[in-house]
């Protein structure tokens, strides 16, 4: 039974979509793009510089464009060389492209094993867009190939007048309820749910669809991290075109993933430090572990259902892979380390800032010279 060694969020920066979801955050800022960038690096490249050798071990790698990541010709081929790598692979997506699905059934079996996708259940494009069964054909499609799934719905105040309507329609096409999530305001620096309703109500509305995912994300939102995080060792955050790592969504630069490919990769723990409000992704990371000492569900026990047949969503090995925690391949710090590591972030956090005044410094200098008489 294989170990998982670390979660490596991959973000491919594709702004482009076919769909245009009111709550998407690409929405919320306008950012949307018909453009679909090419990746400077070839599948066998990115399969070197994220070998099991490289990170220690193999690894959940998951894959989000800020688009529809399978808009994107290159990212099947991207998959498949993770996957020949011995890594398991979360591919993320709306569910529309049917192409993309044809290509991924002719992968070998021992690969499919392997692959999961998070299908993002947005119903009232679907609806609007004639897309609802090729949705759920897209679904049984790599259902019947092996692969690993789950559905989950982002819940909307336009969505609330819909709710029966979607639990008749999943009952009968998926013979179970999806998982939610919650919706989040990206704009805010505190990134509240987005929603005219309380986070009681919000809370209370969508409980409907019992699911482990929404109740263990609604229990941990709003609540600041504070105890020592794994983050930036046992986890990373990448942009797979660029290269550049981080510890989390926010957190210090790491080395680029590219940079002399041969050599070994730099980790530093967040520790301490979060800066994030809150932890709005921590049903991948806290329930895999990047806090030992926090009390959470396994990772395969909010993405899994079980329908009125007995059939699961996830698959072996994958729900075995992902129902461990990083701790069992992974060695906690000391007192001393924890502490070591915390100084090493706070020294970097000064010379950000430090940096930062420097470069305004600058700026003002500039401006002054080129345009104050």
């Amino acid at each position: 039974m294989d170990s998982i060694k670390r979660i490596i969020a991959c973000n491919i920066p594709i702004e482009a979509c076919n769909l245009r979801c009111h709550y998407c955050f690409i929405t919320q800022k306008k950012k949307f793009s018909s453009q679909i960038p090419k990746f400077e690096y070839s599948p066998r490249e990115i399969q070197k510089a994220l070998s099991v050798k490289r990170l220690g071990g193999k690894c959940l790698i998951n894959m989000t464009a800020s688009g529809e990541t399978l808009l994107s010709n290159e990212i099947i081929p991207i998959a498949r060389a993770l996957l020949e790598e011995g890594h398991y692979i979360e591919l993320v997506t709306n569910g529309t492209i049917t192409k993309r699905f044809n290509e991924i059934i002719e992968l070998p079996k021992s690969l499919l094993e392997r692959l999961f996708f998070k299908f993002s259940f947005h119903y009232l494009e679907l609806i609007r867009l004639n897309f609802l069964d090729t949705f759920f054909y897209n679904v049984n499609i790599i259902r019947n190939a092996g692969c690993s799934f789950t559905i989950e719905i982002t819940p909307n105040d336009e969505l609330v007048e819909h709710i029966d309507e979607i639990k008749k329609i999943c009952t009968d096409r998926l013979h179970a309820l999806p998982h939610l999530t919650i919706a989040r305001d990206d704009r805010e620096i505190g990134i509240p749910i987005l929603s005219q309703y309380s986070f009681n109500d919000y809370i209370n509305i969508w409980g409907k669809f019992n699911s482990d995912l929404f109740e263990f994300k609604s229990s941990i939102f709003y609540k600041k991290r504070t105890e020592f995080c794994y983050a930036g060792n046992w986890s990373l955050y990448i942009n797979l075109m660029s290269g550049s790592a981080k510890q989390c969504y926010i957190g210090h630069q790491l080395k680029n993933i590219y940079t002399n490919i041969d050599s070994s990769l730099n980790y530093l723990a967040i520790g301490n430090n979060c800066r994030l409000p809150h932890c709005y992704n921590g049903h991948a990371f806290l329930t895999l572990g990047v806090i030992p000492k926090l009390k959470t569900p396994t990772y395969a026990s909010v993405r899994n259902r079980k329908d009125k047949e007995g059939r699961e969503w996830l698959n072996e090995p994958y729900k075995s892979f992902i129902n461990r925690k990083l701790c069992i391949s992974n060695k906690e710090y000391s007192f001393l380390v924890k502490l070591y590591i915390n100084i090493q972030n706070k020294l970097l956090q000064i010379n950000d800032i430090s940096f930062l005044n420097k470069t305004k410094n600058r700026v003002r200098k500039i401006v002054r010279k080129k345009f104050v008489k």
